[in-house]
């Protein structure tokens, strides 16, 4: 099963924090080889926080900058931690919503925005938050094109537990008074599909269709020998079914469960290539790359039916709202997506 909001979402700190008080407190030595400042005031394990993922990371930047200002709005990137909406590395900046701001300021790391256009606000674990559907449509507006898009399918999909219809995204978009990533919106109404089931599928979408190659279905269902499989994509034309691998899908928490789905994802290529079916397959990582997804679906005999995109194809590459894209790139496999 693919992993819904409520399990991405990150309502805890995903290692423990500690501030300079509660240190006193518990008699408990906040030196340098032992603790890390996450930011003034806060601390965490310094072994155990470098080993995070880049989007756990953040996690615990939000957590521990919500330890200190408990009662901020948390907006955009920040509000997508509590909301499980899909996140693909190290977000730069803590994100604030105060409507009662004249201007919007930026404070170090922590950007606070203003806006004429109100916000529903509520409660996540111990985190103040913008609404799924108000961040939904700030994160549409400003974020990368393929990941927008799959911010926009997670919310919609109900196979990722999303609770959004994109008529009501559309409109809560269109009556909001600033015009900020309007172009960007109107491609993601046409292109968002809530039969997306993951965060890697939704990329992996974006890139085939700027790549040229034909419009695949989605989760389409084979019945051969007696058993129904379903697949990620089918490109109809030759009958090549496409598979984007998400580690999460594998449960590689509990082996025995994951050797299980292995093997069990073997017998399920063998059964449709013995049907006639070409397979390709690939990873996250390999949908960022371009040319490792490419040369998948060209040896399955996919075609190219239009030209490159090549200016949507170089946004993949352009993450101003990330930390760092080469740390990011080299932590992405284990991206539970």
């Amino acid at each position: 099963m693919p992993l819904a909001l409520a399990d991405r979402a990150t309502l805890v700190s995903p290692i423990p924090l500690v501030t300079r008080a509660e240190a006193r407190a518990r008699g408990i030595e906040l030196d340098t080889s032992a603790y890390r400042r996450i930011r003034a005031g806060v601390y965490a394990p310094t072994k155990p926080y470098a080993e995070l993922a880049p989007w756990d990371l953040y996690a615990a930047r939000v957590h521990a900058f919500a330890r200190t200002h408990p009662d901020a709005v948390l907006c955009l990137e920040s509000a997508a931690v509590a909301h499980g909406l899909p996140r693909f590395g190290e977000a730069r900046d803590i994100h604030v919503f105060d409507p009662g701001r004249a201007h919007s300021r930026r404070f170090g790391d922590v950007c606070v925005h203003t806006s004429t256009d109100p916000r529903t606000v509520e409660r996540r674990g111990s985190l103040l938050v913008t609404s799924l559907l108000d961040t939904t449509v700030d994160l549409a507006r400003v974020l990368p094109p393929a990941q927008a898009l799959a911010v926009v399918d997670a919310a919609i999909s109900s196979r990722q537990g999303g609770t959004q219809r994109i008529e009501i995204l559309r409109s809560h978009a269109a009556a909001q008074a600033t015009s900020r990533g309007s172009a960007q919106l109107r491609r993601l109404w046409e292109q968002a599909d809530g039969r997306s089931e993951s965060p890697a599928e939704s990329v992996s979408r974006a890139v085939i269709s700027w790549c040229g190659y034909e419009v695949p279905e989605l989760q389409p269902e084979f019945r051969y020998e007696g058993v129904v499989d379903r697949v990620d994509f089918l490109f109809r034309s030759v009958g090549a079914v496409g598979e984007s691998d998400g580690w999460g899908k594998y449960e590689l928490r509990d082996p025995e469960t994951a050797a299980e789905h292995l093997r069990e994802e073997k017998r399920r290529e063998d059964r449709l290539r013995r049907h006639g079916h070409p397979f390709a397959r690939w990873e996250l990582a390999d949908a960022w790359r371009i040319d490792p997804l490419c040369r998948a679906l060209g040896a399955a005999g996919v075609p190219l039916v239009r030209p490159r995109e090549t200016a949507m194809l170089a946004t993949l590459h352009r993450r101003p709202r990330e930390v760092s894209r080469l740390r990011s790139v080299a932590r992405e496999k284990p991206d539970p997506a």
